[in-house]
């Protein structure tokens, strides 16, 4: 049984296509999909964090795998290049005042 051919990929960004910076997510998963919150996060005083979400992205079961697999590649290559990722808190881990 021969495999079919790949399809050729076409990757287009429309008109209304946004780039953005988060340092925030939140997960929320349902039977159906998993949503995605993205946001910054900034700290006016040591005891206060303030998330302003700017983007919601909603992924089939599927296609969260299929990005937890693809994150988990570049994680590793990316700390096989410039070291490993410490997820400790930090004592300064937001920026002080609003982020642009």
């Amino acid at each position: 049984m021969s495999t079919p051919p790949q399809p050729r990929i076409t990757v287009l960004q429309t008109p209304d296509h946004r780039e953005s910076y988060s340092n925030s997510v939140q997960v929320r998963v349902s039977v159906w999909d998993f949503q995605l919150a993205f946001g910054l996060a900034s700290s006016e005083a040591p005891d206060e964090v303030t998330i302003r979400n700017h983007q919601t992205i909603f992924l089939s079961p599927q296609q969260a795998k299929a990005l937890w697999n693809l994150l988990g590649q570049n994680l590793a290559q990316y700390e096989q290049a410039f070291g490993t990722l410490n997820l400790e808190p930090q004592t300064h881990s937001f920026p002080q005042g609003p982020v642009n």
